[in-house]
């Protein structure tokens, strides 16, 4: 087991202080000799992760990733998921004939809105590095209250389970990935074992889970999002991840924006603190400079010279998704966090 202080990650010399309204112009002067002005607002207002999304697959080169599925696993419009492969011909499971590793992630949004398919710079960023990605939806309010979620995520690794190895995953390496709401999201699955179980899935096909700028300690409820969709819970305390800690969880990657005003990094902070106390496998990192939006946006074309969490985040999952069980975990590294 090796321990590590926690330390923030120096700001990018290309990208200083926030993404926040400096990047937003970048892309909108990018973008604004195609759109116009006006169209530049519209699409900024309506759907900003819609824009980015265009932005980034207006810069990917070569077509790197193809859709192998495309699903809805329940009634309502929000239960669907879509499953991308990389394309490389060393890559390629249809061209290889060998099996990837699978990330399923899980937007944003409050539980309130957004849709997975918005987010398919996620696919064109991590498919290309060796594995399969799948971006799974969920029902939102006010059809989406708790536990609407966890049991959606449950029912998309079930869909996993049964139906990627014909497309080239390997379900028995997966591994949760999430941003903000869709952070609490995974981490919760990955940490209350009885979600998979009741989807009849064992907890073993679960190699790790990657939080992004997730809340994981909010009781008291004291803002509307989460009263509207936590506050009917008859044991409040059971909805919060900090709950459901133990030493045999799967190892977990934490990320944050050191400026994050939206869910405060002592979110992270306080959940890496009681996964090390009970010596459970957890790497966290505070990123210096970027907020709430900007740590997904690091994920996206053109915000990835800033690599600072990519480069963690594919370092976790290089690790966690390896061969040998028993070495993925021991390398998975420990982190104490200070006061």
């Amino acid at each position: 087991m090796v321990t590590m202080p926690l330390l923030p990650l120096p700001s990018s010399t290309r990208a200083p202080g926030t993404i926040g309204a400096g990047g937003w112009i970048g892309l909108g002067l990018f973008l604004v000799g195609g759109l116009g002005l006006a169209g530049i607002r519209t699409a900024m207002s309506r759907n900003p992760v819609a824009l980015l999304d265009g932005v980034d697959r207006m810069l990917a080169v070569g077509g790197a990733v193809r859709a192998v599925a495309s699903h809805a696993y329940g009634p309502d419009p929000a239960q669907k998921l879509r499953m991308f492969v990389p394309t490389a011909s060393d890559l390629d499971p249809a061209k290889t004939g060998r099996a990837l590793p699978i990330v399923m992630f899980i937007h944003g949004g409050g539980w309130m809105d957004g849709d997975p398919h918005d987010y398919s710079f996620i696919a064109r960023t991590l498919a290309p590095l060796g594995y399969a990605v799948v971006l799974a939806g969920y029902r939102l309010h006010p059809h989406g209250i708790y536990p609407a979620m966890l049991e959606d995520g449950a029912e998309a690794m079930r869909w996993i389970a049964r139906e990627a190895p014909a497309l080239g995953g390997d379900a028995a390496k997966i591994v949760l990935m999430g941003h903000s709401a869709g952070a609490y999201n995974a981490v919760m699955l990955a940490l209350d074992r009885s979600w998979l179980a009741q989807a009849g899935l064992s907890h073993d096909i679960l190699r790790g889970a990657i939080g992004l700028a997730g809340p994981y300690d909010f009781l008291p409820l004291d803002d509307p999002v989460t009263i509207a969709t936590f506050g009917h819970a008859d044991d409040p305390a059971a909805t919060q991840p900090l709950s459901h800690v133990h030493g045999n969880a799967p190892p977990v990657l934490l990320l944050h924006g050191e400026r994050d005003e939206r869910v405060a990094p002592r979110h992270s902070l306080a959940l890496a603190r009681t996964l090390a106390g009970v010596g459970a496998r957890t790497e966290t990192h505070v990123i210096e400079g970027i907020g709430h939006e900007g740590l997904i946006m690091r994920f996206a074309r053109p915000f990835l010279h800033d690599r600072r969490a990519l480069d963690r985040v594919a370092g976790f999952l290089a690790r966690v998704t390896a061969s040998d069980v028993a070495d993925a975990r021991s390398s998975a590294m420990v982190q104490t966090v200070g006061a």
